[in-house]
């Protein structure tokens, strides 16, 4: 099993990896080694946190999370025609990257939510909330209450003393 230099290695992984994103089997009949190595430096690529597509047969939409984030980058600087051109040559959609990029940008949005500075006043505006919603329902029952007597009231209105007796005046 022959070893290869790093920056022969690193040289190879480029080609395969994005924007060039050539296949596999390509590589390894230019570059004269065997695909089952060209495997694992990907495998092994992938493991540190480079960002690899995966196999051309699958679909963009099952890239890993950094790849998609990689095509976004890539494709940040060009105009409409350059991106179509990479698209095409990536087997892309610019639809997708344009999903992909959205996304990115929801994502970046949402981190700032979990400011911790923003998350201690969100914590404390929900229980206050919290305490505002008890607060109401004490509130509502105590009116319900008064309501009830407030009817009670109303019908014993109705009714006199006469001698020993009750009686309705309606």
């Amino acid at each position: 099993m022959p070893r290869y230099p790093e920056d022969r290695k690193a040289a190879v992984l480029g080609k395969l990896l994005p924007p060039h994103n050539r296949s596999v089997p390509e590589i390894a009949k230019t570059e004269g080694i065997s695909e089952a190595t060209l495997y694992n430096w990907l495998k092994q690529a992938r493991q540190q946190g480079v960002p690899v597509p995966g196999s051309l047969n699958n679909s963009p939409e099952d890239w890993s999370g950094e790849a998609k984030f990689a095509v976004v980058i890539e494709t940040a600087p060009l105009n409409a025609s350059e991106l179509s051109e990479y698209c095409r040559a990536k087997g892309l959609y610019p639809e997708q990257v344009a999903r992909w990029r959205q996304a990115c940008i929801e994502g970046a949005a949402t981190q700032e939510n979990r400011d911790p500075v923003v998350v201690g006043q969100l914590k404390a505006a929900k229980q206050q909330i919290r305490s505002l919603e008890k607060d109401l329902r004490r509130k509502e029952k105590a009116l319900a209450e008064s309501a009830a007597l407030l009817a009670v009231t109303i019908n014993c209105i109705g009714l006199f003393w006469c001698g020993r007796h009750y009686f309705y005046s309606k």
